[in-house]
Order: C-alpha cells, then sequence, then structure tokens
C-alpha cells in the first residue's frame, strides 16, 4: 500500500454540500486530490480504474452544481463511480471496495442515498432516468435527474430506445454523453466549449423560447422551417445532429476535464426549462495517470497494483486461464475449418478473442455492447453454412435471451455460445454472476448444453461444438486459472449427451456438472475416513442428459448428489425430473442437488462464497453425511470453522 496521499481540500469533504462552498480554484484543487484518492484506493483493491479517472472533474462538477441526492445522478455501468463514492460520505470505506462485506464496485442503492439506481450491465441509465424524471413530476416534485453514460455503453439499442421515448414526451431529464474512447465529434477546443456555453446559457434560451412562442402562432409550415432553420444552424456549430432528431437539446462537445467550462454548462442547463437535454463531454479515459493512460485498455479493470510503476499484482499459477485454454482451442478449429467465425460483444480482450483478432481479422466481429444484435446476427451467419462461435460472459448472455430463444432454438441454427464467466465471479458481486444460464437455457428446445470440468474438458468441447451442425450449443466455463491438468494437443469431439465415471463406487453416487469435479474428488478423499467410497461421475452434458448412465447410478445406490455451479432450475433440476418422471425416486434412492443458493451474493472471493454455498469439498463431505444420516459430530468434523 502506498502512503496516502495529501488532500487537504478533499478531508474538508463530508458530503457534496460541502462543495457548494468552494471556489472554482479549490474545486480544481479537490478535483487533483480526489484523482489521487481514487489511484491510491485502487492500488490497494484492485478494480476499474481507467473509468473513474477520466470522470474526476465531472464527478466534482456535478456535484459542486446540482443539490444530490435530491436531485438524481446515476452511474451508467457504475465502473466511474469510485470518485463519486469518495464524495459522497464513503471515503472512510473506499479501501474496501469489491471486498468482502466492503464497498460494492458498482453503484448500490442499499450502500447509499447517492445511489438511486443500482448497475452493473450497461446502457440502463437513460431509461431508468427518464422513469425517475416521469416519476418526479406525478408526484409534483421538483427535481433534477442526471443520467451520466460513457459512448462504449451508446451502442446498445436500449440507449436509444429510451433517448426516443423521453424525446417525444418532452421529458425533463439530462443526459452526459461521457465521450472518452468513440470520438464522436472532433477534438474540443476554446470554440466548441465557448458555443456551448453560449447556446446552454439564458440569453439564448430566452431568445430561442420567445422564438418558439411566436412561430407556433404561425403556420404550421413556417413553425416546422424555423425550427428545423435553428436545429441545423446549431447542429452545424456545434454537431449533435442524431440527438437532435431524437428530441434532445443537443450542448457540445466541451472539454470534460476543463472544470470551469463544466460548471459553466452544468449551471446553465440547469436553470434552463427546456425538456431533454444530452451535454456532450470529451474525456480521456485514465486521465492524470500515466500508466493508465498509455495502457490499451486504459486500466479498465486492474488488480492491485504498484502506484509508481504501475505494474499489477498477479498470483502465480502454472495452470492457463479458461479463457485463454478456449481462445487457443477455437484458433486450432479456426485453422482447420475457414468456416469458424468469432463473435463478442464489447470484450475482445476478455473472452480472449484478442488472440484470434490477431490471426484472422476477417474472421472477428466486435459488435460492441450488443447482446442482442451479437445473437441475431450469429444466426444470420448460421444461415449461410459459417460456424459463428459467439462468446459472451454469462451475465451479458441473460440481455439476448430473446434472440436465443426466436432467432436461434426456433430455426434450430448451430450457433456456438461460450459461456464465460459461468458460476461465481468474486469481486464483481452479484450483477456479473455468472448462475443462471443453465437454467434459462436449459429451458429451450434444440439447444445442447455442456460444462467443461477442467481446461482439458473445455478444448474437448470447443471441438464438439465446431464438430456440431445439428442445431444450437452451448459449454459454460468460469472465470480464473484452471486445474493445472495435462492437456491434449488438439480437442477431440465428445459423445453428444454422454458423461464418464471417474470412480466407481457404492452407497452414494456424486455426479459433477463443470468445474466442481475437482472439489467433488476431494471430497470423496475425505469420505474415505468416514468408511465411504463414492461412485464420482462428470455428467459433461445437461441436455440432453446420460439417460443411460443416470438410471445406472439410482438404480445401484442409496443416495445420489448434484453438484454443479448454477442455480435452482439448472442441472440438478434436470436431473431430479428425469429421476421422478421414471419411478427412480419411489424407492430407497435419496436425492440431494448441490447449486448456487437462490440468492444474490454479495462480493467476496470466490473461494469464499462456494465455501459458504455448500459447494466446496467440507460442503459436499457434509451433505453426503446428513443424507446418509451419519451423526451431526461428524458432519462438524468435516465442516471446519471458517
Amino acid at each position: 500500500m502506498s502512503d496516502k496521499p495529501l488532500t487537504p481540500h478533499l478531508d474538508k469533504v463530508r458530503s457534496p454540500d460541502d462543495l457548494k462552498a468552494l471556489s472554482r480554484e479549490e474545486l480544481r484543487v479537490l478535483a487533483d486530490e480526489l484523482r489521487a484518492e481514487v489511484i491510491d484506493a485502487v492500488s490497494v483493491t484492485g478494480g476499474h480504474l481507467g473509468a473513474g479517472l477520466g470522470v474526476i472533474e465531472l464527478t466534482v462538477a456535478i456535484h459542486a452544481v446540482f443539490n444530490t441526492p435530491n436531485d438524481r445522478l446515476i452511474w451508467d455501468v457504475g465502473h466511474q463511480a469510485y470518485p463519486h463514492k469518495v464524495l459522497t460520505g464513503r471515503r472512510d470505506r473506499i479501501r474496501t471496495l469489491r471486498q468482502r462485506d466492503g464497498l460494492s464496485g458498482f453503484t448500490r442503492r442499499a450502500e447509499s442515498e447517492f445511489d438511486p439506481f443500482g448497475a452493473g450491465h450497461s446502457s440502463t441509465s437513460i431509461s431508468a432516468g427518464l422513469g425517475m424524471a416521469v416519476a418526479s413530476d406525478l408526484k409534483g416534485e421538483k427535481r433534477h435527474v442526471i443520467a451520466v453514460i460513457g459512448d462504449g455503453a451508446m451502442s446498445a439499442g436500449m440507449a436509444y430506445e429510451a433517448m426516443n421515448n423521453a424525446g417525444a414526451m418532452d421529458a425533463k431529464l439530462i443526459v452526459i454523453l461521457n465521450d472518452n474512447d468513440m470520438s464522436i465529434a472532433p477534438p474540443t477546443g476554446a470554440l466548441r466549449s465557448y458555443l456551448a456555453k453560449l447556446v446552454s446559457g439564458p440569453a439564448y434560451q430566452g431568445f430561442r423560447d420567445t422564438a418558439k412562442s411566436i412561430t407556433h402562432k404561425m403556420p404550421r409550415f413556417i413553425h416546422e422551417a424555423a425550427r428545423k432553420t435553428e436545429e441545423f444552424t446549431r447542429a452545424f456549430l456545434t454537431g449533435g445532429t442524431l440527438f437532435e432528431e431524437l428530441g434532445f437539446f443537443y450542448v457540445g462537445p466541451i472539454d470534460g476535464h476543463n472544470l470551469n467550462d463544466l460548471v459553466d454548462v452544468l449551471e446553465n442547463v440547469r436553470e434552463a426549462e427546456s425538456g431533454p437535454v444530452m451535454i456532450h463531454v470529451v474525456t480521456k479515459k485514465g486521465k492524470g495517470y500515466g500508466p493508465a493512460e498509455s495502457s490499451a485498455d486504459k486500466y479498465h479493470g486492474v488488480t492491485k497494483f504498484n502506484v509508481i510503476t504501475g505494474a499489477q499484482s498477479k498470483a502465480p499459477s502454472n495452470a492457463p486461464s479458461y479463457t485463454n485454454v478456449f481462445a487457443e482451442s477455437l484458433i486450432q478449429e479456426a485453422e482447420a475449418d475457414e468456416r469458424v467465425v468469432a463473435i463478442t460483444a464489447a470484450m475482445p480482450s476478455g473472452t480472449g478473442l484478442d488472440k484470434f483478432a490477431e490471426l484472422f481479422p476477417s474472421r472477428i466481429f466486435d459488435v460492441g455492447i450488443a447482446e442482442q444484435h451479437a445473437v441475431t446476427f450469429a444466426a444470420g451467419m448460421a444461415t449461410e453454412g459459417m460456424k459463428p462461435f459467439c462468446a459472451i460472459y454469462s451475465t451479458f448472455l441473460q440481455r439476448g435471451y430473446d434472440q436465443v430463444v426466436h432467432d436461434v432454438a426456433v430455426q434450430n441454427l448451430p450457433v456456438r455460445f461460450a459461456i464465460d464467466r459461468a458460476g461465481y465471479v468474486g469481486a464483481d458481486g452479484p450483477t456479473h454472476a455468472g448462475n443462471y444460464d443453465a437454467a434459462f437455457l436449459g429451458a429451450i428446445p434444440n439447444m445442447v448444453l455442456m460444462a467443461a470440468a477442467d481446461e482439458a474438458d473445455l478444448r474437448h468441447m470447443v471441438a464438439t461444438a465446431a464438430a456440431y451442425d445439428n442445431g444450437p450449443i452451448a459449454f459454460r466455463y468460469p472465470r480464473g486459472d484452471g486445474l493445472g491438468v495435462e492437456m491434449p494437443a488438439r480437442g477431440v469431439p465428445l459423445q453428444i449427451g454422454k458423461g464418464r465415471v471417474l470412480r466407481e463406487g457404492s452407497t452414494v453416487a456424486i455426479l459433477s456438472y463443470g468445474t466442481r469435479l475437482g472439489e467433488v474428488l476431494a471430497a470423496a478423499e475425505k469420505l474415505a475416513a468416514f468408511g465411504l467410497t463414492p461412485t464420482i461421475a462428470d455428467a459433461r452434458f445437461m441436455k440432453p442428459l446420460d439417460e443411460e448412465l443416470l438410471a445406472r447410478l439410482a438404480q445401484t445406490h442409496d443416495a445420489m448428489l448434484t453438484v454443479e455451479e448454477s442455480g435452482i432450475g439448472g442441472f440438478g433440476s434436470h436431473v431430479a425430473t428425469f429421476l421422478a418422471r421414471n419411478g427412480l425416486l419411489d424407492g430407497k434412492l435419496r436425492f440431494r442437488p448441490l447449486m448456487i443458493p437462490d440468492v444474490f451474493t454479495e462480493q467476496a472471493s470466490v473461494n469464499d462464497m462456494y465455501a459458504a454455498a455448500g459447494l466446496d469439498r467440507a460442503g459436499i463431505v457434509a451433505t453426503v453425511l446428513g443424507t446418509l444420516g451419519i451423526d451431526s459430530d461428524a458432519q462438524r468434523l468435516a465442516r471446519p470453522k471458517a
């Protein structure tokens, strides 16, 4: 941990109200102190650094101008909200970010009244803000609603749906577009900032309102001509034609690091009585910290790091990450078959497909934050005989569910879904947990579903998906490093719907689906101390189930456990349905499904999360003993205190 930076102005800030007594020069000094504080805090905890550094001045300006929390401030995604947390009474806990029982890495309603809307996934802020603005009007409450959305989030259709609705309603809503990468407009200069202040100011607004009142009394064609002339002239000078067409009054672009200009424009907009306003702010991701500014992803997400050198710490591991194994395996399949293509939704490095892009630049497609489009785009490619691999985190695939059903499965198209970050994800908490894909995909006809038990199994599943042309197929794998097993040189397609038995035993059968298999095998070793030799099987497939294997295990054991890294409705539910329908639960068999509990689990280490869920070796042993009626003292020995 570095020495904490000197922050004399920041030390006096207990809430945003304290900013209102500061001069412009003091606000600029405060911004520098806030930037140093965020860098120091994230060096201790890890987290999303670059986005927050890019909005330091914007955060200070918003809280200095508006009356939060009565005025609602919504941060889209929430990656950039660390400075906001420091200024809103959470500085004393900022070094608990993303830790167990600490501050969330995103905005969270339960955490502070200054977080009016929880986030984690992108492109939701304008919709939520519009809902708040309309609700305030209905209740007769006067407040401003400000939604800050990044340029990357503007690639999602939901943002445009919300803007279209807001424009049609002429709602009082302020949207701040944080343009830090896409360069929607030319570089900001003095003239741009001057024009932004001019058109947002009271003189221009008064002239505009007067002109509107006059032209409204004229014939419709004159009124429309005047409106279009005014919009065209302003758009020509300042840009923003698209937003004007959606019904927003566009202001910008302005320099997002010029605090004086930001305060001027925000004050002008605060006093305006017009409908929805779009303020276009140009910022630099990672601003003010050299290592972040110079890195390819601007230090989007980091582990703990050395503030002076920028070097990130990472626990050594001899095992490759599951993400890298997927990427390398897909490259092998692409080398063998030119029909293999890859699709990602703004996560080329997160899914490992940046490596694929280096070798096959014409066969990878980053569609932006647009999971719905990604899925249907893949479906279109599949109709033409291509072999699309749609690599999307489990938590983000939720956003494309209708397209998976309607555009892929109903038409039985061979789209391959590579589902990264399956199961718990640790510090990113409940908004990013991959707990639900087994349940929501398992309900869809025509789907083939697999879960890798280790990195070698994942390589085989990539090969299986590449070889499968009879309909949609998906395979899930977790975040992090593999188990260090021996890797095959090439993947070999698996027999669809067939599991494998790793150990033959008696009395109890434990059927694993996914990477909990390592803990299941470790539990089997512990159970030997109680005179038990369980049968251990790796299901590999959830759809179709290996019904022959299930029937045999049910008929030859007193108890059966299923173990999986997904929630209710997943593998265990499918197994239970099969057993019940075939009368295999009518006799002596005792069945116990072990799964992720039906709760939203707050951030902690992945190991702590699985232990709390009873999905570690101690939890599995305790469940086996309890199922077989072995005394409680033995169960307590099986699960030591944390």
